[in-house]
């Protein structure tokens, strides 16, 4: 998945978590899911500064 189709699928998470009325396994496992989630959205973003510093490393020579 993409950076920010997992972004939308973490606001899908949250939305059903504050929903509340979950069985608590179901939230159990949204909320392992979400935290899979953001650990690769935390990839992406490091990777992403990685790839600008570099480009400006670069550029500034």
């Amino acid at each position: 998945m993409t950076y920010e189709e997992n972004i939308k699928r973490l606001e899908e998470i949250v939305s059903e978590l504050e929903n509340g009325g979950l069985p608590l396994d179901k939230a159990l496992d949204l909320y392992k899911e979400g935290v899979a989630l953001t650990v690769d959205c935390k990839k992406e973003l490091e990777r992403a500064k990685l790839v600008v510093k570099t480009a400006s490393e670069d550029k500034n020579g």
